[in-house]
């Protein structure tokens, strides 16, 4: 009996709804699910292209990746992430409600795949050790709960970013240059923002985006943060939102913060908005820890690990 590949995937995804599988996952599932099918399909082969049983799985994962557009088409509840690894998933929720439920989860172990879920907060030190390992970006936390009233409820809304970073450019530079540029130069730091999101999809991508212009308007870069991103449709608008604002996108992998990705570079913007970073500081107790912590680096030239949320595993 010849393998059906659409009834055997979206059956494998139904059973597990909300649950998300890459393409690998999914081929080797049905590899020992169905393993008379698999060999028929390897017997039937043409061109001798499929020599073992990897060859066999690898070619089951190209067929899902290829089917995809037609799947969704014909399944609506068969959704995807983006990034990379892309993953499956089946949910008959809408768009809404998947992001409701993403921003009301916490870390909980699901019982398949050691799949996890995590609330926001936890992937603040995630991010700050990819920053470190990737950018030698050293990065705070700014908390809106630590910030003046004084403008009503609403007056301070998208003014903070969720993290802040520096950038030391001369980290490599001889001790005399660096020397020269702190008396001679503001040019020694680039100062990061960046607003983090569990999940970004159709029903809140201009939100989460324009949040993200909205409180990286200071710092030289700012970066859009998420830990999921589904839809082509999603990334598909978050290029075309940065073509005009120059907003960055970073994937974080939450199981391996190194395997992050940065899918759109932020455009870099020459000089820092000092009189919103002067608001920022007045209205906000972190933001001004943050401000001290870059006046101290161009006192010194030295920038602490202990003074910055850098995890112990990056020391």
């Amino acid at each position: 009996m010849a393998l059906n590949l659409r009834q055997a995937v979206v059956g494998f995804l139904k059973d597990r709804a909300e649950q998300k599988f890459t393409a690998r996952q999914i081929a080797e599932w049905l590899f020992e699910t169905f393993p008379e099918e698999c060999q028929e399909k390897r017997a039937k082969s043409q061109g001798n292209y499929i020599k073992s049983d990897a060859d066999l799985v690898q070619q089951l994962v190209a067929e899902i990746s290829s089917q995809r557009p037609r799947l969704q088409k014909k399944h609506p509840e068969l959704k995807t992430t983006e990034g990379r690894p892309r993953k499956y998933y089946y949910s008959e929720k809408s768009d809404s409600a998947e992001v409701a439920a993403a921003e009301s989860a916490v870390v909980v172990p699901t019982a398949d795949m050691n799949d996890t879920k995590l609330g926001e907060h936890a992937m603040y030190p995630l991010l700050s050790l990819y920053l470190w390992e990737e950018f030698g970006v050293y990065s705070k936390r700014i908390d809106e709960k630590r910030s003046s009233n004084k403008r009503g409820p609403n007056g301070n809304r998208w003014l903070y970013p969720d993290l802040v970073g520096m950038e030391d450019l001369g980290a490599d530079w001889h001790q005399e240059v660096r020397d020269c540029v702190n008396q001679y130069s503001d040019k020694r730091t680039k100062l990061w923002s960046f607003e983090v999101k569990l999940l970004i999809n159709r029903s809140n991508v201009r939100e989460c985006f324009f949040q993200s212009v909205s409180n990286s308007s200071w710092s030289n870069f700012g970066y859009l943060v998420a830990a999921e991103i589904e839809g082509q449709d999603t990334l598909k608008e978050l290029r075309m939102l940065f073509a005009a604002h120059g907003i960055g996108l970073i994937k974080l992998d939450a199981d391996n913060p190194a395997e992050s990705q940065v899918l759109i570079p932020a455009r870099e913007r020459d000089e820092i908005d000092w009189d919103m970073a002067n608001r920022l500081a007045t209205e906000n107790r972190d933001f001004l820890d943050y401000v001290k912590l870059v006046k101290q680096f161009y006192q010194t030239g030295e920038a602490r690990l202990a003074d910055w949320d850098v995890t112990k595993e990056a020391e």
